[in-house]
């Protein structure tokens, strides 16, 4: 696309302050070129492609005949063959469960296996099924405290969708999600998905 714009010296021609034979008008070339953002190549010179969030939840795992009382492990498996859940440039994580009992149910986020990728960054031994700790709160001061512990009324045979943002449970390596039937109900089945958020 070529565009007309004027002189530097036209603004005169127009005023009328000088006589200008020759035309005051030039050609500037235009041209759209599309860049797309896919990756960097990092410290090590690696490529590492850009993360995007996850289109759909991946539905880990159904625990059958979970006694009032008694916890599950989750994810024990994932769709792409990997446990626990690698949220590395991650920032929020989209929680859902789906119990065929009705009542309360204890969520906490805790550390998974280190028998999975390396253990956490590299670090082994890890202390497997504890529960997370960081400052992830401002209104606490800094101070430590559980990253997630808490504490649900879940309805029954629907999803129960939560959304745990502002980076809290963000870029955890070995991250698993302990669940407690405190239903009341003499057992649950209990089924769990992901969607992990950039």
């Amino acid at each position: 696309m070529v565009r007309k714009s004027l002189a530097p010296w036209s603004e005169l021609v127009i005023e009328g302050i000088i006589d200008q034979p020759v035309d005051s008008n030039i050609d500037l070339e235009e041209k759209i070129r599309p860049e797309v953002n896919t990756g960097f190549i990092d410290q090590s010179g690696v490529w590492r492609g850009n993360l995007s969030s996850d289109r759909n939840f991946n539905i880990s795992q159904i625990d059958n005949v979970i006694p009032n009382g008694s916890a599950i492990l989750t994810p024990s498996t994932n769709a792409d063959g990997t446990w626990p859940l690698d949220m590395t440039g991650y920032s929020d994580i989209l929680v859902a469960i789906l119990p065929s009992r009705a009542g309360t149910y204890a969520v906490e986020a805790v550390m998974g296996p280190q028998d999975v990728g390396g253990g956490f960054g590299g670090l082994t031994p890890v202390n497997a099924a504890a529960i997370l700790r960081g400052n992830g709160d401002a209104a606490t001061g800094g101070a430590m405290e559980p990253l997630l512990s808490d504490s649900e009324e879940l309805v029954a045979d629907v999803w129960n969708i939560f959304y745990i943002q502002y980076g809290r449970l963000g870029n955890q390596k070995l991250l698993q999600f302990k669940i407690t039937n405190n239903s009341g109900a003499e057992t649950a089945t209990i089924q769990t998905a992901f969607m992990r958020v950039v």
